[in-house]
């Protein structure tokens, strides 16, 4: 990777950076034992020699690949955001199931760590998901919003009310909660040294924003018919006849491209905050590099004062990495709502 690869500490690579005392020097002892991929994931030419690879090995611990296959024909490459995106998925597979079984047939949860997850749920269920969409068009009269101690085990309502969980909304809880968490832990996993942060990668917080882009389009869809749905990106113009005709063919392909940019922006929002917090840890960090080429005296204090500027950054992080989970999520519900009710 070049030397002036200013963002080279948040890219996405085939390997995890390490101290390097924890690696060896000596990693092939000729060129010709060194596989295609691994010039290919380090950024070396081709014709990079044996030494130039064992010394851009040093302080990374390559990510092994199954799927490379040879150079002639070459597979897939793993990287580091896809392993996190694993570890993110395993760990909330490993929560969630213990606490769906925890929870299974109306029982208490008990226990700090069962008790912060459900906590977490519950908020985004009883302040975000269902305050926002609301019973709207599908309660048929029932406003049961299960803040009774019950958490959503409500056996008595009929309708969608049992087959939800007690509100007409806990239908796109799944997809909601789904977001929260992933985006919250696979930013928290920026925190940890060596790791990153799978959402400061801008194909990452895409594929999200195209899941929350599809997610509002098949519950708009569901909700109101394809024809309803469409017709709903139209608002109302208080205008009949052909100026309604006229307004409407004007309107729509401008609703339809808003409805399009919001969700791009979602994408956006998630990779700009992400990427930006990391790129001021590394801005700030990178300063005792440039003072070791004064004075003592002056690396000394720089190097103090960035070490205590990281540390207040890198708390700030932890409230992003927790602020831009929700904001995501929120959003994703705002746009729910949108495309399930009539404006």
């Amino acid at each position: 990777m070049s030397a002036e690869d200013n963002f080279h500490h948040v890219r996405d690579f085939g390997y995890f950076e390490v101290p390097t005392f924890l690696t060896s020097k000596e990693h092939y002892s000729d060129i010709g034992s060194v596989p295609w991929h691994v010039k290919a994931v380090l950024h070396l030419p081709k014709d990079a020699g044996v030494d130039a690879v064992n010394e851009a090995l040093v302080g990374k611990v390559m990510i092994p690949q199954p799927f490379a296959f040879s150079a002639a024909h070459p597979g897939f490459l793993i990287t580091k955001f896809m392993v996190l995106q694993v570890v993110v998925l395993v760990v909330c597979l490993i929560i969630f199931r213990g606490l769906a079984s925890r929870v299974r047939g109306g029982r208490v949860v008990r226990g700090r760590f069962w008790n912060f997850w459900e906590m977490m749920a519950l908020a985004i269920r009883d302040d975000v998901v269902r305050p926002t969409i609301g019973a709207g068009h599908h309660d048929h009269g029932h406003h049961d919003h299960g803040h009774d101690g019950d958490h959503g085990h409500n056996h008595g309502h009929g309708g969608h009310a049992v087959a939800t969980g007690g509100h007409p909304a806990d239908r796109y809880l799944p997809f909601i909660w789904s977001c929260f968490f992933y985006v919250l832990l696979c930013n928290l996993l920026g925190a940890v040294p060596s790791l990153g942060s799978a959402t400061g990668n801008i194909n990452v917080t895409a594929a999200l924003a195209l899941s929350a882009f599809l997610a509002s389009f098949l519950y708009g869809v569901k909700a109101m018919g394809v024809g309803g749905f469409f017709g709903n990106l139209i608002p109302d113009t208080g205008l009949s006849g052909a100026g309604a005709v006229a307004m409407s063919c004007l309107m729509f392909p401008i609703e339809g491209l808003g409805f399009i940019i919001k969700h791009a922006i979602l994408a956006l929002r998630l990779f700009g905050n992400l990427m930006g917090g990391h790129t001021a840890l590394g801005v700030i960090l990178g300063f005792i590099g440039q003072a070791a080429k004064g004075n003592v005296a002056l690396w000394g204090v720089v190097t103090l004062g960035s070490v205590l500027g990281q540390l207040g950054v890198g708390i700030l992080e932890l409230l992003v990495a927790v602020l831009q989970a929700y904001v995501f999520s929120f959003l994703a519900t705002i746009f729910i709502a949108g495309a399930v009710h009539k404006h």
